[in-house]
């Protein structure tokens, strides 16, 4: 979990700047972007075999 400690003197725009940072960095965004929306079975399948055929034509390159 994310968090930061917003000093005295801060203002709140340079402590949402701050926290924005740390999220990205810790990768959070892809994480919430992949679990949006429910997927059934077979969506699921469908995105495992484009990542499997993304994989391996990124591995015989």
């Amino acid at each position: 979990m994310t968090q930061i400690i917003v000093g005295e003197n801060e203002g709140i725009e340079s402590a949402l700047r701050r926290f924005k940072r740390e999220v990205s960095k810790s990768g959070i965004f892809p994480d919430i972007r992949k679990h949006r929306h429910f997927e059934t079975a077979l969506q699921k399948r469908k995105c495992l075999a484009i990542a499997k055929h993304k994989q391996r034509k990124s591995f015989h390159n």
